[in-house]
């Protein structure tokens, strides 16, 4: 999901953006992802709330709560939580579509490093600001990164090549390229992200 998620209740419409910025900070709200999304399910307003502010243009989510503030929770509820867990789904980048299926064999990565190993290869590699990098989706940023390996790939074929600033990623270049060859990073927790992704989908 590259444009958002749309929410629409009672003529007030939002759209919830997957950025990488509100990634970093609801991973963080209640340390994890399976507790984010038990509190999702749960519709804890609280959750519920930092979930619109942070994903959604300031007027808009300023407009939706107060207009939701008057109006009967479960209502509310039966528009705004499946959105919402497409919203967090889109938040996972997707693995390649022809990564193996053999079991990985380093420790999974923590997804509040996923998500500054992203930053880093967006403002490192890629080049991108800061702020592009912050508002881009993680899948952008993933999706950048691979079309930007590709490319060095078509250009010095199996050569050495290290064309940008070495970014906060604690990748080198090396593993960096055998993660390309791979079409997978065994670091990543691939099994969680399947079981966080169908969780998302109920």
């Amino acid at each position: 999901v590259y444009d958002g998620v749309a929410l629409d209740y009672g003529g007030c419409a939002v759209v919830l953006r997957p950025s990488l910025r509100a990634a970093s900070r609801l991973e963080r709200l209640h340390d994890g992802f399976p507790a984010l999304l038990s509190k999702i399910e749960e519709f804890d307003t609280r959750t519920i709330r930092a979930v619109i502010t942070y994903s959604a243009q300031d007027w808009e989510a300023e407009e939706l709560l107060e207009y939701v503030a008057k109006q009967p929770l479960g209502t509310f509820c039966q528009a705004a939580q499946a959105p919402i867990l497409r919203l967090i789904d889109a938040m996972l980048p997707e693995p390649e579509s022809d990564e193996t299926t053999t079991e990985p064999t380093g420790q999974p990565m923590p997804w509040a490093k996923v998500y500054r190993e992203l930053f880093g290869l967006a403002t490192g590699w890629l080049g991108w600001p800061p702020d592009a990098a912050w508002n881009a989706t993680p899948q952008e940023i993933s999706d950048a990164f691979t079309a930007h390996i590709a490319k060095l790939k078509a250009i010095h074929g199996g050569e050495e090549a290290d064309p940008a600033p070495h970014s906060e990623s604690s990748y080198s270049v090396d593993q960096l390229k055998n993660i390309e060859a791979q079409g997978r990073d065994p670091a990543f927790d691939r099994a969680a992200l399947r079981a966080l992704k169908g969780k998302g989908k109920l």
